[in-house]
């Protein structure tokens, strides 16, 4: 059974149940509930859905003040509801969000549960950041029904979402998934195949290689890479790709781009063909470096600092949308982008 934390006037949406209830988990909830969906959360360590609905009320609120709902904060927590056990959560739901520990074992043990008492037209969609579907879903009946959907956190006010089939993922699923990510606000990418960290974690990690690289390497402090990427890339990077980004940077485009500083990307990348591994005395520095400017105890604070800069962000972009709307712009859709 679900212990309804208060229920809705009008329910008008399918509802969706998100297994699993960490930060992940609770920001999915915001997700579907924020769009009209009823939304039953489920975890099996005690307490776990409690402590999360009070997080994300918390967060409900901050969107409000930032003014990102289209209704009061208590319209969307008004949908979401703590389920006792996976049957409560699961049945009835026209879609499933898993969002468990990224361990192969408990995943499993999870996709088994939930295929039990699927509903026979329900998908679900994995958080996994990294291990592929068909690593967790082989032994089930539901198998061509699932997919890894994979969020960015918080998925709130990060909406890409990466959609990765399992090899027996049927077409049907992955379009209907789409279209569910699309109807809920995110900003689906579609993968044709299952790959290790799929598209974001492994653009994030060849960069990531590289900062290693230069402070490891006495090059810049940690301090001085990440204001490289807050004051320069990351600006560009908010609110276009890698490849909007070069084909604006060369009078002529992109071949143009690649025609100047080609060249200049091959040497580097010959320079830095080894792979370094995190560990050891590299982590520690960095470590002490960002404890000295961010103590342990005000973590916390600062992902909430985080978060309300996304939600202001959001917010900007959100007004220069509307702004564009009506004017005459060369705006490229992701649509556009979609089909090209």
């Amino acid at each position: 059974m679900a212990t309804c934390l208060k229920q809705p006037a009008h329910v008008d949406k399918e509802p969706v149940a998100i297994v699993g209830a960490g930060l992940v988990g609770g920001g999915w909830a915001i997700v579907f509930a924020r769009a009209g969906h009823p939304v039953r959360i489920f975890d099996a360590a005690p307490h776990a859905a409690t402590r999360a609905v009070e997080t994300i009320r918390g967060n409900v609120a901050d969107l409000a003040a930032a003014g990102l709902l289209d209704e009061p904060a208590e319209s969307v927590i008004a949908r979401i509801s703590i389920a006792d056990d996976m049957a409560g959560a699961v049945r009835g739901a026209a879609y499933v969000q898993e969002s468990v520990l990224e361990r192969l074992d408990v995943k499993r043990a999870v996709f088994a549960e939930i295929d039990v008492v699927l509903p026979g037209d329900a998908c679900v969609g994995s958080s996994s950041s990294g291990i592929p579907a068909s690593a967790y879903t082989d032994h089930v009946g539901c198998r061509d029904r699932c997919l890894v959907a994979h969020p960015i956190n918080p998925p709130y006010l990060a909406p890409v979402v990466e959609l990765v089939p399992a090899p027996w993922t049927s077409a049907a699923t992955m379009s209907r998934v789409r279209d569910l990510m699309e109807g809920v606000g995110q900003a689906p990418v579609t993968l044709t195949r299952e790959i290790e960290g799929f598209v974001l974690n492994r653009l994030q990690g060849v960069l990531l290689m590289e900062a290693w690289r230069l402070v490891e390497a006495g090059v810049a402090t940690a301090a001085d890479v990440d204001l490289t990427i807050a004051k320069g890339l990351g600006l560009r990077w908010s609110f276009m790709g890698p490849f909007e980004t070069i084909d604006l940077n060369a009078p002529a485009g992109v071949a143009d781009y690649a025609g100047r500083f080609g060249p200049l990307h091959q040497r580097i990348a010959a320079e830095t063909a080894e792979h370094r591994v995190w560990e050891g005395e590299l982590v520690d520095r960095v470590a002490a470096e960002r404890r000295a400017a961010l103590p342990a105890e005000d973590l916390d604070a600062r992902r909430r600092w985080r978060d309300r800069r996304l939600m202001a962000l959001v917010a900007h972009q959100r007004a220069v949308a509307r702004a564009e709307a009506g004017a005459d712009h060369p705006a490229i859709t992701p649509a556009a982008r979609s089909r090209s």
